[in-house]
C-alpha cells in the first residue's frame, strides 16, 4: 500500500513539474516579448514523454496524456499559423495568442484536477 501511495506521490511532483513549465510557456506566449517558452516546453514534454509509462494504471496517467496532447495541438497550430506572422503580424500575433490563451486553460485546468486528485477527461 506504501509502494502505491509513494507512487501516485512521485507522480503528482514530476506533475506539478510538468504543470508549472506548461504554465510558464503558455503564460510567455501571452505576454509580448517574453517567449521563453520553446526550451522549456520541450524540458517538460520530454519528462512527461518519458514518466508517462510510470504512471499507467492511475488516475494520474491521464494527466501525462493530456499534457502531451495539449502540446502537441498547439505545437500543430503553431506551426499552421506561422505564415500569418510573415504575412500580417497582427492576425499572427491574435492566433498565436489564442492558442496560448487555450493552452493556458488545458494547464490550469489539469494542475487543478491534478491537485484534487482527479483524471482529466480528454
Amino acid at each position: 500500500m506504501s509502494s502505491d501511495t509513494d507512487r501516485i506521490s512521485s507522480l503528482t511532483t514530476i506533475g506539478t513539474v510538468s504543470y508549472i513549465l506548461h504554465l510558464i510557456v503558455a503564460v510567455a506566449g501571452v505576454l509580448p516579448g517574453a517567449q521563453m517558452g520553446v526550451g522549456l516546453l520541450i524540458v517538460a514534454a520530454v519528462l512527461d514523454f518519458v514518466k508517462r509509462d510510470d504512471a499507467a494504471g492511475t488516475w494520474q496517467e491521464s494527466h501525462f496524456k493530456w499534457r502531451l496532447r495539449s502540446v502537441l495541438i498547439a505545437g500543430v497550430l503553431y506551426l499552421l499559423t506561422w505564415p500569418l506572422w510573415l504575412l500580417l503580424l497582427v492576425p499572427g500575433w491574435l492566433a498565436w495568442t489564442a492558442i496560448s490563451i487555450w493552452f493556458l486553460y488545458r494547464m490550469i485546468k489539469g494542475m487543478v484536477r491534478m491537485n484534487a486528485g482527479r483524471p482529466v477527461e480528454s
